[in-house]
């Protein structure tokens, strides 16, 4: 029987099709220095199909510095949850004007859902995964869509479950690109102190991963950097990293 566009089979083979090209590129060029990945990303595998994705949390202004020195242009997609500290609100403000960023989007929850799904604010008190689908998943997906591979801050030390991060991933059709996936804590820090990079203000107060307030805590001496995030849940992602993003873009239950 023909296949009609659209059909899960061509889903399928669109999926395996990115799947293998992220494989080829990790091989070709997941060994370069990170500047090289972001420069060769932007000026020739993605050109005008790729941005940036940033929490302008704890490690954010690395990524964006890194950027900004091939392409202060480049759309940055921020994920304006409703829950965030007033102090990451202002990091954006400031790393934007740093690095003469010039593209910033920000994306948000649905309103409508959030009235039906969330009226009160409080879900995160009942179904943390439910809130972090209605608040982060679903919009984050809104706001990749329009590109065919995007940027993330990741590295394999920041926790266990990203040990093995590759370089180049593919996220349904589309390609995510690590580029600081191979970085230590001291790689981080001294990029910082040689670019003289502004940190989030939270950082000083042991927040070493920074996200929504509700859910965030500073992390414990001896802990990895993700410890704060849902502490004391089984959680350890929100779900932007996870291969649910992909489904959100089609999911009518949000």
């Amino acid at each position: 029987m023909e296949q009609k566009p659209g059909s899960l089979d061509q889903v399928s083979g669109v999926e395996a099709g990115a799947a293998a090209d992220a494989a080829g590129l990790d091989a070709l060029y997941g060994h370069l220095p990170a500047a090289g990945i972001i420069e060769r990303s932007v000026t020739e595998l993605f050109a005008g199909g790729i941005a940036g994705v940033s929490s302008f949390g704890a490690d954010s202004a690395v990524l964006l510095h890194l950027i900004a020195q091939v392409d202060r242009h480049l759309p940055i997609v921020f994920l304006d949850t409703g829950k965030h500290f007033e102090e990451t609100l202002s990091y954006r403000d400031a790393l934007a004007a740093d690095f003469g960023l010039t593209d910033i989007r920000v994306v948000e929850p649905d309103a409508a859902a959030l009235a039906r799904i969330d009226p009160d604010g409080r879900l995160h008190e009942t179904d943390v995964d439910a809130c972090c689908d209605l608040r982060k998943v679903e919009p984050m997906a809104r706001g990749i869509a329009p590109f065919r591979a995007w940027f993330t801050g990741r590295k394999r030390f920041q926790a266990a479950t990203r040990a093995e991060l590759p370089v180049f991933e593919a996220v349904g059709p589309r390609i995510r690109i690590n580029p600081l996936a191979r970085w230590t804590t001291a790689d981080q820090a001294d990029y910082m102190r040689t670019h003289r990079l502004r940190e989030n203000p939270l950082v000083a107060y042991g927040y070493l991963s920074i996200g929504c307030f509700p859910c965030t805590k500073p992390v414990a001496p001896g802990e990895d950097a993700r410890s704060g995030r849902w502490a004391g849940q089984a959680k350890t992602e929100c779900g932007i990293h996870l291969s649910g993003l992909e489904k959100s873009l089609t999911d009518a239950s949000l």
